[in-house]
């Protein structure tokens, strides 16, 4: 009886479960055949976008065993890497069993997720093993075949795709001269809502580095560190330019003569590639590059179109592949099963980066404390259970430039809690509030995280359990993007 087929007045319900073939070897032409066409039909199968070698097809099976193989440029071929049975009448073939409960193993062999040909339905994705009377979701692996498909597709994408692709049709672009001085100018990026803004020279003509909420941390340490309040008026003599100076001497390499070594302005022009961007960004780990454009051939009074980051470059990844996602199989992987973000023990797979958390009663100066140590850009913050209640970012000192509270603050004394509502109306909700927490689940796909960090304003996502939003790990896009340009 064939799938669909009505019985009774009714329809057989047989189960369909697709399945993804693939095939690596090259070819012009490439087809498939089997026992599930009756071996009379062949399927063609197309070349994966940015891959010539490798070629897919997509059929839906019954449970049970399969057999298959393939007719490359008018010869019949069969995988080698795959299980396979020599038969009387079709020679050489591979072969599969698709079980109903579990993911399909190949027959004679145990083979692992992440082969060349897999179940295609997250369904089938989890395994569920019983050990010591506990049920464990296994972690389905991912396939060398399928990461280097996907990293190569991404790859080609952003190298073949310039600047101008990040450049909106309107907009505006803060820019502070370095002579402002460093009080005004977080006032500036509190009241504006953003977080960092170019820095242009006057006397050089340049723009000669950003001013960043990273910088008001340092400041309120280095004024807190003396043991006594801050004082409105302390950041009232520090000029932007006087500060960037100030902290030359503390952070950088100095030169022969006792002088800081200057760092020269990261950025980037309107041709270059979205992939030289991108790696500029990991390479020294900076948040944005500004992109800058020259009219005349000595780049003086260059022009500053936009600030580029790996949010907006991952935006086109996710729309250039939302309608080929085939092109990239890693992406309907789950999160927990790549090498990405950062985990609690035995939850998904770590990059070795401890996961920072902090309760809410901890000190603001041991959160400040703690961003530069870990180096990361947000801390969850946490109750006895470890469910998440809100994040604090590097973003969120601007909030002390509200009312000029920095000049009336003890860093020790004032707990994280406290100054998270620094920056939120008395009268707004817990409920607004905790929308500001951006999450995810581990079983969510590594596509669906994409999408949500491609929002705007959006650089990490907290992964957490369903239900009891406990804490598992933390997503952020440098992490996407190393895993995905990894090599």
């Amino acid at each position: 009886m064939e799938p669909g087929q009505e019985v009774g007045g009714g329809v057989a319900s047989t189960m369909l479960i697709p399945m993804r073939f693939v095939w690596p070897y090259g070819g012009r032409t490439v087809f498939l055949s089997g026992s599930f066409t009756g071996w009379s039909n062949m399927l063609l199968m197309s070349a994966v976008e940015g891959c010539p070698t490798v070629f897919q097809a997509i059929y839906s099976l019954t449970p049970g065993y399969h057999q298959y193989k393939f007719c490359v440029d008018g010869e019949w071929r069969h995988d080698e890497s795959q299980p396979y049975v020599p038969t009387n009448e079709y020679g050489i073939v591979n072969t599969m069993f698709l079980a109903v409960d579990v993911p399909p193993p190949m027959v004679g062999s145990a083979i692992p997720y992440g082969s060349n040909m897999e179940v295609d339905n997250d369904a089938f994705r989890r395994v569920v093993e019983v050990s010591d009377g506990m049920l464990h979701e296994a972690v389905p692996r991912t396939s060398e075949v399928d990461l280097e498909i996907s990293r190569h597709s991404i790859s080609q994408f952003l190298a073949s795709n310039t600047v101008y692709e990040l450049l909106p049709e309107s907009g505006k672009v803060i820019a502070f001269d370095v002579e402002l001085p460093v009080k005004q100018a977080f006032h500036i990026l509190y009241e504006q809502g953003i977080s960092m803004a170019p820095l242009w020279d006057f006397r050089r003509g340049q723009f000669v580095g950003l001013l960043s909420a990273m910088d008001f941390v340092m400041i309120l340490r280095e004024l807190g560190s003396r043991g006594s309040n801050l004082t409105e008026e302390e950041l009232e003599t520090h000029t932007i330019s006087a500060w960037k100076d100030g902290k030359a001497c503390l952070t950088r390499p100095v030169d022969g003569q006792g002088r800081p070594y200057q760092r020269q302005l990261i950025h980037a022009g309107p041709f270059d590639s979205l992939k030289d961007v991108a790696l500029k960004i990991l390479k020294y780990e900076v948040a944005t590059v500004p992109i800058l454009h020259s009219i005349n051939q000595d780049n003086t009074f260059p022009q500053l179109l936009h600030l580029a980051s790996l949010s907006g470059i991952l935006k086109c990844i996710c729309r250039y592949f939302r309608s080929c996602a085939s092109s990239v199989p890693v992406l309907q992987q789950p999160l927990h099963a790549v090498p990405v973000g950062t985990w609690v023990p035995k939850i998904g797979v770590s990059n070795q980066r401890p996961l920072a958390m902090l309760r809410p009663n901890a000190s603001l100066n041991g959160a400040l404390n703690l961003l530069i140590q870990a180096q990361v850009s947000s801390i969850p913050i946490v109750d006895d259970n470890d469910s998440l209640l809100d994040v604090y970012s590097r973003s969120d000192i601007t909030a002390l430039a509200r009312d000029r509270v920095y000049a009336h603050i003890n860093l020790d004394e004032m707990t994280v809690q406290q100054a998270l509502q620094l920056g939120q109306d008395s009268f707004t909700p817990y409920e607004l509030r905790s929308q500001r927490c951006q999450m995810c689940l581990r079983t969510d796909s590594l596509h669906k995280v994409m999408e949500r960090l491609a929002n705007p304003g959006v650089r990490r996502l907290i992964v957490v359990e369903a239900g009891s939003k406990r804490v598992e790990g933390i997503v952020s896009l440098s992490d996407i993007f190393k895993f995905l340009l990894a090599g």
